[in-house]
């Protein structure tokens, strides 16, 4: 559930900090063209309708030890969507439709997930952030999955997202943050998917072609990442983002107690 007003106004109630991680691209404003950090607004407008605040992360020079000083400023984490995940990463040359590869978001993400998982910080992946969940711990990708299902249902291009339904698993992490809803409208925007699946993850949804839709890390409170985009869809269904700012908030008032 979110955080209501009463509970903002409460100086007892803190409000989650939930970090989101942005691209890196050419970006126009004004008479500037630079490079730029980028993330769409729908992103960061669910985490505050949800109760948390946003904070963006560019990529960045990283380590492990930068990384768990970022996660320990943080109480949530959400890797965001974006571009292809370099195939070298899981052992693969790049197909031809495969995006060129983004080092930098690559392994700034990467580092940034293994810390949440060390640290226990509750986590959201959407799209991409799935994708690199898996490759980091040790799963492959299908790059295109025309190839593979022969049809573009999960990306229609020119910027539409496509409506698919999912399955979901009942008695996981995604199950209850959907109040037990078994089947679920998703809106889809990708042409990658999670061919095998990494040790310790457990997938929590399919859609009707066998495809993975959702995955959870069982090993810590709540790491839970989804194929398609509920950032697109939180007027109708903002349960997702409710669930990660509220994980976000037992983890800060754990932290504070330890």
């Amino acid at each position: 559930m979110a955080l209501n007003d009463s509970d903002i106004n409460n100086s007892d109630t803190p409000r989650p900090v939930i970090g989101l991680t942005t691209y890196l691209e050419q970006a126009s404003t004004g008479v500037w063209n630079v490079p730029a950090s980028f993330l769409p607004r729908v992103y960061f407008e669910a985490v505050n309708r949800a109760g948390g605040i946003a904070v963006l992360l560019p990529p960045q020079p990283v380590s492990p030890e930068i990384a768990r000083q970022v996660l320990g400023s943080l109480d949530g984490l959400i890797v965001s969507g974006g571009k292809d995940i370099d195939p070298a990463r899981y052992g693969q040359e790049p197909h031809e439709s495969t995006d060129a590869p983004r080092h930098d978001r690559d392994a700034w993400e990467d580092a940034l997930l293994q810390a949440a998982i060390d640290t226990e910080t509750p986590f959201l992946g959407i799209c991409r952030g799935l994708q690199v969940l898996n490759v980091a711990l040790g799963g492959t990708l299908h790059q295109h999955l025309p190839d593979v299902i022969g049809s573009n249902r999960y990306n229609l291009g020119g910027g539409i997202f496509n409506v698919n339904r999912v399955s979901v698993a009942q008695e996981s992490l995604l199950a209850d943050a959907l109040a037990g809803d078994d089947s679920v409208a998703v809106k889809s925007y990708h042409h990658q998917a999670i061919d095998q699946l990494a040790d310790g993850l457990r997938v929590t949804a399919r859609s009707d072609d066998g495809l993975v839709q959702a995955v959870e890390l069982p090993d810590v409170p709540f790491g839970l990442a989804v194929q398609w985009h509920p950032e697109e869809d939180v007027d109708s269904d903002i349960r997702l983002f409710e669930a990660l700012v509220q994980a976000a908030a037992q983890h800060a008032t754990e932290r504070a107690r330890a």
